[in-house]
């Protein structure tokens, strides 16, 4: 004999119906990884305030965010701080991994003169221990 569906059956199976129907097809590493990733911007390069010579090239920089957490801290650790201590962070920072040189080339008006200055752009990022040195 078979069931049939009710209301109050439906009412209870429709949360999860729309679940499967707004779950992605395929889950992916990428997806499920912390938001740390290269954002290209445009940088400018003037040779004085009203710009007489410049350049432009695109560079990337890291962005985005990393997991960190906060704890209450160990009583270890309370003692050695003489209880001053009280919570223990382990923090992460969006930093470059790899970085790359990339010449830029600053042209003067009517072709007088240029140079070719070299800057740092990011070529990979990843989430590491947040450092003071770095920012």
């Amino acid at each position: 004999m078979a069931k049939r569906v009710t209301p109050d059956m439906l009412v209870l199976l429709l949360p999860i119906l729309l679940l499967m129907l707004l779950m992605p097809f395929s889950w992916s590493s990428e997806g499920l990884s912390p938001g740390c990733h290269l954002y290209p911007f445009n940088v400018t390069i003037r040779s004085d305030r009203r710009g007489t010579c410049r350049g432009a090239h695109v560079v990337y920089a890291c962005v985005g965010y990393c997991e960190s957490s906060a704890f209450p801290s160990r009583y270890s650790v309370l003692l050695a701080s003489n209880f001053t201590h009280n919570i223990t962070s382990a923090s992460r920072c969006c930093t470059i991994s790899k970085a790359a040189k990339v010449k830029v080339r600053v042209e003067c008006p009517r072709g007088r003169h240029h140079d070719d200055i070299e800057i740092l752009t990011a070529q990979a990022c990843r989430c590491d221990m947040c450092r003071k040195s770095r920012y």
